[in-house]
């Protein structure tokens, strides 16, 4: 068989099927829970899940929980945790709520400002874990009930705050504006399916480049068959989603914010020196130390990131509901840890991706947009989610000995 540039005869690979999907199960796994349990709500919803204005309006609701999600992951991956994020992310968007309405600042101003104080709370949370060797259970459990009280100072005057700023309200509400051509796919957001074509265009480049990388240092890597399947099925996808989108209003400044967290932290996650010591304490924080890697400097950088992405989340939130309530934040923690474990993140740390944890997002999101609009009730929906969240550590778990 003649080689190519993408595939080289001298690497050894993997051609049974279930053996290559059982190599990269955790990989694959996530991927393969979201579609089976979008093609059950597809069809138990005689299509309306699948529907433009619902694919939509999910990704809007979940935006909050993925930037969370994206934090939580770096934090579970050094081997901590933190509770106080969901609070804080409420807390942060009823300042920004105050900030807009009582203090009469622009957005411009406001949004920078917020997540300027999430970066400090992060930063606090970091120094309580990392130089007064407080257990991250203990110090943000602390800091879930100082950010709840804080919430009910904030808008114990006024209950609910109504933000009427149309431009803040736009980030979790808005789309991005079209092209005004007439006569050209009428019905259809050409910005949106630009952005598509050209996001599936680099994805297709960048697989690859990283295949071919991993070619020349004479790694194993995936049949050729098997990877041309990938590439297609992936794309499929996205173009799919980005036809899907374009047929309703396009794409949401929430999906753009998303887009960028993760382009942002994937980026560092797998490109830079700090995404492979985050790692690299993840894995065994003595050895790293052993290294040359200050722990103590990466535990600060992860809880100062979380701090910062909370604040994001409170911000959309806030911009979802138009208002800054008693109540928000509440719960939020636990479904950006469930959405990171589902993601594939291992409780034992070390191991964990950010598409995966944006990925099991949308994962706990979908389960509660199909079965509410199954009319599920809601003692049933935590009981699912409950179930899908055993399942996911359960699967950590197993994997990780079956490696081992």
């Amino acid at each position: 068989m003649p080689s190519t540039q993408l595939d080289k005869p001298k690497i050894e690979h993997s051609t049974n099927i279930m053996e290559l999907l059982q190599e990269n199960i955790r990989e694959f796994g996530m991927y393969i829970a979201l579609f089976v349990i979008i093609a059950f709500f597809a069809i138990a919803t005689d299509g309306v899940f699948i529907s433009s204005r619902n694919i939509s309006n999910l990704i809007n609701q979940t935006g909050y929980i993925a930037v969370l999600a994206v934090g939580m992951t770096l934090v579970i991956i050094i081997r901590h945790i933190d509770l106080s994020v969901g609070f804080l992310a409420g807390f942060l968007g009823a300042m920004a709520a105050i900030a807009i309405v009582f203090w009469h600042l622009p957005v411009y101003i406001v949004i920078p400002l917020i997540l300027g104080f999430g970066l400090l709370a992060g930063l606090l949370t970091g120094f309580l874990v990392a130089q007064m060797k407080i257990p991250a259970f203990v110090a943000t459990l602390a800091g879930w009930l100082g950010y709840r009280g804080a919430l009910q100072l904030a808008t114990v005057k006024t209950g609910t705050i109504i933000i009427p700023n149309k431009t803040f309200n736009a980030i979790g509400n808005g789309f991005i504006p079209d092209i005004p051509v007439t006569g050209i796919l009428p019905g259809v957001h050409k910005v949106t399916l630009l952005l598509g074509i050209i996001i599936t265009i680099a994805y297709l480049a960048r697989s690859i480049q990283d295949r071919r990388k991993t070619l020349a240092y004479d790694f194993k890597v995936t049949p050729l068959n098997f990877f041309i399947f990938q590439l297609v099925f992936t794309s499929a996808i996205i173009l799919g989603i980005t036809w899907i989108l374009a047929g309703y209003r396009g794409l949401s400044w929430t999906a753009v914010v998303i887009l960028f967290i993760f382009l942002l932290y994937n980026f560092i996650t797998t490109q830079t020196k700090l995404g492979r010591h985050i790692y690299a304490v993840g894995g065994n924080p003595e050895a790293a130390q052993l290294s040359g890697i200050s722990v103590k400097k990466i535990t600060f950088v992860v809880f100062g990131s979380m701090g910062m992405l909370a604040a994001l989340s409170g911000i959309l939130f806030a911009s979802r509901l138009q208002s800054a309530t008693t109540q928000a934040g509440t719960l939020f923690e636990l479904d950006a840890i469930a959405a990171a474990f589902v993601g594939g993140v291992s409780a034992s740390g070390g191991v964990g991706k950010v598409s995966g944890s944006i990925i099991g997002a949308l994962v706990m999101a979908s389960l509660t947009n199909g079965m509410n609009l199954m009319g599920v009730d809601i003692s049933f929906q935590y009981i699912v989610r409950a179930c899908v969240l055993a399942v996911a550590v359960i699967f950590d778990v197993t994997t990780r000995n079956r490696a081992n």
